[in-house]
């Protein structure tokens, strides 16, 4: 017998049923788990096309000295809302529990007695703080004593003290440059101002106590 000749075949159907049984379990493969993948497909020049959707691809340019300027403001507004909005509310709650209490009194010496002892109140309170506030601050502060008690910072000293000291505090702060007839328009000019107010409202959970405007 020759065992060469013999071999030949054998190795051929070995190969074969190697064959056969690598794609017999690559067809078994098919009915599995993942037998069928849905994918998006979109139908272009008749031929199906898989579609997919490439993620948020984000550009970034160098602000201008015009943006830079606008942010540095807006930042320096908001800082200076945040240091003095809770001392205009503390003030605006004081001054205007002595309007009300003002209303009942009659009397002019009556009411300078009155005012003298809750001055000593608003001095003892407010004086140290009030004067770590810078120009731009004190500038925010008086509108939003406005704000907080409907009169401006004038009208309130001129109550307080008389015409004449408002007058005398008026002076000194033209020269800095800013006014203490500061208005507040929450609807328009000092909108921003206003929302950082609400800002810091939420923030620690103060509720809007203002008195609406007087004056």
């Amino acid at each position: 017998m020759n065992f060469r000749a013999l071999h030949i075949p054998v190795l051929k159907l070995v190969c074969i049923t190697g064959i056969f049984l690598c794609l017999q379990q690559r067809a078994n493969a098919q009915y599995g788990q993942y037998d069928t993948i849905v994918r998006e497909a979109v139908i272009f020049n008749g031929d199906t096309i898989e579609s997919k959707t490439l993620g948020n691809f984000y550009t970034y340019a160098h602000m201008t000295e015009a943006q830079k300027a606008a942010r540095n403001e807006y930042n320096r507004l908001r800082n200076a809302v945040y240091v003095t909005y809770p001392y205009a509310r503390r003030a605006g709650v004081v001054m205007n529990d002595i309007n009300a209490k003002l209303e009942h009194i009659s009397g002019k010496s009556e009411r300078k007695s009155y005012i003298r002892s809750r001055e000593k109140e608003l001095r003892k309170e407010f004086t140290k703080p009030l004067t770590d506030l810078s120009i731009y601050q004190g500038k925010v502060l008086m509108k939003l004593i406005n704000r907080e008690t409907g009169n401006n910072c004038y009208e309130i000293i001129k109550e307080y003290q008389g015409g004449l000291t408002a007058r005398l505090y008026q002076t000194v702060a033209f020269f800095f440059s800013t006014s203490l007839k500061q208005p507040y328009d929450a609807a328009n000019d000092d909108a921003t101002i206003e929302k950082f107010v609400q800002e810091v409202q939420r923030m620690y959970g103060f509720q809007d106590i203002r008195k609406k405007q007087t004056m």
